[in-house]
């Protein structure tokens, strides 16, 4: 890295450390992805109680710093780095995380982000650095590597072409990819589920949920995630306060036709949730709320309604995972899901994220017309092995 300050192509990194700074952080991909027509702007406010330790519960058991990079006096770019004490405990793995990795096409501006990290990470005992996490594996995760250019879906990063050839030079090897499919909610039902469907259907229904007893039903879709996905690669729980602030926003957002429960033999065994796509909803807006992008958002989501729309949050019980039953109440679920979203004008709907090794999953969605259209990679280095 050049030091001299008198040069004025010197590159520094400056922590995060202020609400001016914060805001600086937010603001810097708009600069990196100017030229870029897939790009969208996040909404500022939602972006500032997101990071704000008050309002995130995720900062209830994990830590985080953020930096900036400047090139004479110019922000070309940014990372985080964090340490989740719920990982810890559960892996005791010494790993942590880096994540909102933006950047210039710069070697030397990559090498200085991710170093820094990493000695921030390593100065707290860290021995494996991985990401790229948003903050948590719960919310956005991994970079973009194939598909870009097509825009991202609410809650799904952007990125640059070149981001991971420079990651991969600064010793970053791949840990997993994951993929998201796009799916036409007026898919034929594959024959497979109708024999299915004829057979063992009686004992399954399908269920909104019940919205007199709103809090009760998101804690009981929380149990149902935590243990659907319980032997996932990198699984955390949900907790408590998470999923309760994730229902909060959905109440908000969506109509809550869109979360769906599948019963067995009348006892709760998997759910799915589907959400308008925000950004189709927001390209437009700026980052901004005010004094009329408030409305039109609530217009866009209430009346006019995006034409696509994303799954973000859908699990199947872990006792029925390898039995017939698993792939059947996940087709159901995902059959009321499309024709409720087809009845509202959606034309596309996103399925993510799905990891690479959940075949089960990824025949279900082909076998219904899904197309892999993006792939993201999360990376992992060995921080003992730089010192």
């Amino acid at each position: 890295m050049n030091k001299n300050p008198k040069n004025p192509t010197t590159l520094r990194i400056s922590p995060v450390i202020n609400k001016q700074d914060l805001e600086q952080f937010i603001k810097l991909p708009e600069t990196i992805y100017a030229d870029d027509p897939c790009w969208v702007t996040p909404l500022m406010l939602e972006r500032k109680m997101f990071f704000s330790t008050k309002e995130n519960p995720y900062f209830q058991h994990a830590k985080w710093q953020a930096w900036i990079a400047w090139r004479n006096d110019k922000p070309v770019g940014r990372i985080s780095a964090q340490i989740d004490s719920m990982h810890l405990e559960r892996y005791n793995d010494a790993t942590g995380f880096f994540g909102f990795l933006d950047a210039e096409n710069s070697q030397e501006t990559f090498n200085a982000l991710i170093s820094t990290a990493e000695k921030w990470l390593k100065d707290q005992n860290i021995n494996r650095i991985r990401g790229p996490f948003n903050l948590s594996i719960n919310e956005e995760m991994g970079l973009l590597v194939e598909g870009f250019d097509t825009p991202p879906v609410f809650m799904m990063g952007h990125a640059k072409p070149y981001y991971s050839q420079l990651i991969e030079k600064c010793g970053y090897q791949k840990a997993v990819d994951t993929f998201a499919y796009m799916v036409s909610p007026n898919f034929e039902t594959p024959r497979i589920m109708k024999r299915l469907v004829s057979k063992a259907g009686k004992r399954i229904s399908i269920r909104a949920i019940d919205k007199k007893n709103y809090y009760q039903e998101i804690e009981l879709l929380r149990d149902i995630f935590n243990d659907a996905w319980v032997d996932n690669w990198g699984f955390l729980p949900f907790t408590i306060a998470e999923f309760k602030e994730l229902g909060k926003n959905l109440r908000f957002l969506i109509n809550l036709d869109f979360i769906q429960i599948a019963e067995l033999d009348d006892q709760p065994a998997a759910f799915i949730v589907a959400v308008p796509n925000i950004n189709e909803a927001i390209k437009d807006l700026n980052g901004k709320l005010f004094p009329t992008g408030l409305l039109k958002l609530l217009w866009r989501l209430k009346v006019k309604y995006p034409k696509t729309a994303r799954v973000p949050l859908m699990g199947v019980k872990k006792e029925f995972q390898n039995t017939r039953l698993g792939p059947l109440l996940a087709f159901m679920l995902i059959d009321t899901e499309r024709k409720k979203l087809h009845a509202r004008g959606a034309t596309d709907i996103e399925l993510s994220w799905i990891l690479e090794d959940n075949a089960g999953m990824r025949n279900i969605i082909k076998s219904i017309g899904g197309r892999e259209y993006k792939r993201y990679r999360v990376y992992e280095k060995n921080l003992l092995d730089s010192d």
